[in-house]
C-alpha cells in the first residue's frame, strides 16, 4: 500500500459515489457496512494493511485513512439525520389528529368495598376516644392461644383450624395477639381497635374464606363493667348501621373473657320483623364479646383485682357483605370489575 494522498482520495471519491443514490436507512447501514465494517470494510482493510508500510510511509498514510474514516462517518451521520427529519415530517403531514374522534375514557380507581368498611370502622373507633393498633401476622403459640387462656388441646389449636408454620410458628387465628402485645407494652387504662388479616384452614364457600379480616376492640381500666361494653357497643353499632339498629347480647362462652357473650343486632334487611336473611328470627349475629378473663390480665402483668376490661371482635367481611347486601363472601376477592364499580 502506498502512502500518498492520491491513493486515499479516490476511496473518498468511491463513497460519494455509493452515497449519492442511497435513498433510506437500510441503504445507508449496508454502506456503512461496506466501509466501515470491522471485518470488511474498504477502510477497515486499508488501516489494516499500514503494518506492510515503512514506519515513515505509516505515519503519514494513517493519518490520511483516519481523516477519511472521520469523513465517512461524518457524511452518513447526516444524512441518517436527514431521513429522521424526512421520515419526521411525513409522519406530521400523515398522522393528523382528527379532533372529531371522542376522546379515551380513563376508569378512575377507587378504595375496595372492604377496605371502605375497615376505614369507616377505624373511624368511628377512633370518635370514640380508641387508638388504631397492628402487629405482625405471623404469630407464636404464645400469643395466639397460651397468652389468651386457649389451653392445649383446644379445638382451635388443631391443624384442621389453625394454619401452622415451620418452628412453632402459625398464621394468627384472630387479632387478639396484638391486644396481649400492646398490654405487654403499656399500663392502663388502655382502649385500642386492632383490625387486619387472619387466617383459618376454611373451604372457601360463600360464607367462609382462608384469608379474611377481623376488628377487635380492648378496653381496659379500674372500674370497667359489663354495662360499659354493652353501651360501647351499642354506640359504635349504631354508627356502623343506623340509629334505628337495636341489639342484644346472649351468653356464650370464649376461652378470653368470663362472662362471654354473642352480640345480635336486628335485622338490616326485614328491620326485625323476620325474613330469609335472618331465618325469620328478626336478628343477625354480628360478633362475640365479654370481659377479660382475669387469666389474661395475668399473663401480661396486670393486677386483676385492680383493673377490669372488655373485649370483642368482628368480621370486617361480614359487616361489608351486610351493609351492601352481598350473599357470596367470594366476590369481594375475585377482582371482578364488574362487581367493584358498584362501590
Amino acid at each position: 500500500m502506498k502512502s500518498s494522498q492520491d491513493e486515499v482520495h479516490p476511496l473518498w471519491d468511491d463513497f460519494c459515489r455509493d452515497l449519492e443514490p442511497v435513498s433510506g436507512s437500510g441503504e445507508l447501514t449496508a454502506l456503512k457496512d461496506k466501509y466501515l465494517s470491522r471485518s470488511r470494510g474498504l477502510v477497515s482493510l486499508e488501516l489494516r494493511n499500514l503494518k506492510a508500510l515503512s514506519p515513515q510511509n505509516r505515519s503519514e498514510a494513517g493519518r490520511q485513512l483516519n481523516a477519511l474514516k472521520a469523513r465517512v462517518q461524518a457524511a452518513l451521520s447526516k444524512r441518517q439525520a436527514e431521513f429522521k427529519e424526512r421520515e419526521h415530517r411525513l409522519q406530521l403531514e400523515t398522522e393528523q389528529i382528527d379532533v372529531t374522534l371522542p376522546g379515551y375514557h380513563f376508569v378512575q380507581g377507587g378504595l375496595h368495598p372492604l377496605r371502605q368498611v375497615w376505614r369507616e370502622m377505624e373511624e368511628i373507633s377512633v370518635r370514640m376516644g380508641f387508638t388504631v393498633m397492628s402487629g405482625p401476622e405471623v404469630e407464636s403459640d404464645y400469643y395466639n392461644f397460651e397468652a389468651l387462656n386457649i389451653p392445649t388441646g383446644h379445638p382451635a389449636r388443631d391443624d384442621q383450624d389453625t394454619l401452622y408454620l415451620a418452628n412453632k410458628l402459625l398464621l394468627r387465628t384472630h387479632t387478639s395477639p396484638v391486644q396481649i402485645r400492646t398490654m405487654e407494652k403499656q399500663d392502663p387504662p388502655l382502649r385500642i381497635v386492632v383490625p387486619g388479616r387472619v387466617y383459618r384452614r376454611d373451604a372457601t364457600d360463600a360464607t367462609h374464606s382462608p384469608m379474611f379480616h377481623q376488628m377487635e376492640g380492648l378496653v381496659v381500666d379500674e372500674g370497667i363493667t359489663l354495662a360499659d361494653l354493652k353501651g360501647t357497643l351499642e354506640v359504635f353499632l349504631k354508627e356502623l348501621f343506623s340509629a334505628d339498629t337495636r341489639v342484644r347480647f346472649r351468653p356464650s362462652y370464649f376461652p378470653f373473657v368470663e362472662p362471654g357473650a354473642e352480640v345480635d343486632i336486628s335485622c338490616i334487611f326485614c328491620a326485625g320483623e323476620g325474613c330469609r336473611v335472618c331465618k325469620g328470627s328478626g336478628w343477625i349475629e354480628i360478633m362475640g364479646a365479654g370481659m377479660v378473663h382475669p387469666r389474661v390480665f395475668q399473663m401480661v402483668g396486670y393486677d386483676s383485682e385492680k383493673y377490669t376490661g372488655f373485649a370483642w371482635g368482628m368480621g370486617i367481611d361480614r359487616i361489608a357483605q351486610l351493609k351492601h347486601q352481598v350473599d357470596d363472601l367470594r366476590l369481594f376477592f375475585e377482582n371482578d370489575l364488574r362487581f367493584l364499580r358498584q362501590f
